[in-house]
């Protein structure tokens, strides 16, 4: 348990852009080619990535913040209806994006951050395979 002010400095430290697992997607789709535009306000959510060419957004969640179910992902045991209730309405909000996402056309793909903990690169390929895919 850590005291109200040291977790408020480590809460203010977690960014929604540019993070760590982003960058990873950002690069390697770049390297391998493809060319996209970043967070745009005008799609419902503001996709990390969106590949106009492949009429493709791309989402980059994180485990926690997106209650992935995987190893990375636990329930906070303090505060547990604050957290619930967030992790829940996240939930809710990114399956809305996506349907209206889909609803415009866009192929909608998510990539999460347990996908790019140990074997990135074979994550960037299977990636860069469903973005040039035909519907």
């Amino acid at each position: 348990m850590v005291d109200k002010a040291t977790r408020s400095r480590m809460m203010s430290g977690i960014r929604g852009k540019n993070t760590r697992p982003e960058m990873i997607v950002r690069q390697g789709l770049h390297r391998l080619g493809f060319r996209f535009r970043l967070h745009d306000k005008r799609l419902p959510g503001k996709p990390d990535l969106v590949l106009p060419k492949y009429h493709a957004v791309i989402f980059v969640n994180g485990c926690f913040w997106h209650g992935h179910d995987c190893h990375l992902f636990r329930w906070p045991t303090t505060r547990e209806n604050f957290w619930r209730t967030k992790i829940e309405k996240t939930v809710a909000r990114d399956n809305r994006n996506k349907k209206e996402l889909k609803r415009f056309g866009f192929k909608v793909l998510v990539v999460w951050e347990c996908e790019l903990r140990n074997n990135y690169e074979e994550s960037l390929i299977s990636l860069a395979g469903l973005i040039s895919e035909k519907d």
